[in-house]
């Protein structure tokens, strides 16, 4: 992890668990349209619940021609009601105070308007210098744009810069930007994995990654 100055993170499933969140979000505005509920055991469309920015999303599960009308109620809907069913991930708080002090912090995420509300609501906006959603590029992940957005808006070139993900989105958007990768409990997606923040500060401390993948 040498020449790091910065330090990105994607949200779901880095920052929180939030697949009951976003499942719920979803799922409230497929009923606006008396579709069936996305379940949890239907991996690959909670999945992309979970992982991709809401045009895609609605655009799969509605088709194109009822997704902009579905992006229309979505945005209508106060995602507040959601928000307590996110987790923060365990000693998240504790690992931002600390790589706060060393590094510029910043969030990367598929997601929308929501981020900015979920950060005041767990009190954890103080710890990032930017935040780049879906609604600030052209591109969401896996193309390279919110990465690149990160390293303008912090001042750092894209070399200089470490991504912390757990999807294929992640993965790939930090390689088509050209920085640092380390994915987030999910030990087959990257070079250098980390099984919880904790681990994630020690990697970043010097610890050996080997001993914390």
């Amino acid at each position: 992890m040498q020449g790091i100055r910065g330090i990105v993170f994607d949200c779901d499933g880095v920052l929180f668990e939030s697949r009951a969140a976003n499942l719920a979000y979803y799922n409230a505005v497929l009923a606006e349209f008396g579709e069936p509920p996305v379940l949890p055991q239907e991996r690959a469309r909670a999945h992309l619940c979970h992982t991709a920015a809401s045009p895609q999303v609605f655009a799969t599960l509605l088709g194109a021609e009822r997704s902009a009308e579905a992006l229309a109620l979505a945005a209508r809907m106060d995602f507040r009601r959601f928000i307590p069913d996110m987790l923060p991930e365990p000693f998240l708080a504790e690992t931002l105070a600390a790589l706060a002090i060393r590094f510029p912090l910043a969030v990367a995420t598929n997601r929308g308007n929501s981020m900015h509300e979920i950060l005041v609501h767990f009190d954890l906006a103080h710890y990032f210098q930017s935040v780049v959603t879906s609604r600030d590029v052209l591109r969401p992940k896996p193309h390279p744009d919110m990465i690149h957005l990160a390293a303008r808006r912090l001042g750092l070139q894209e070399g200089e810069l470490l991504f912390i993900g757990d999807s294929e989105l992640d993965r790939e958007a930090a390689r088509e930007a050209g920085v640092a990768f380390v994915a987030y409990r999910n030990d087959g997606l990257g070079e250098v994995s980390v099984a919880s923040h904790r681990h994630l500060l020690r990697l970043l401390e010097g610890g050996r990654a080997g001993e914390i993948s």
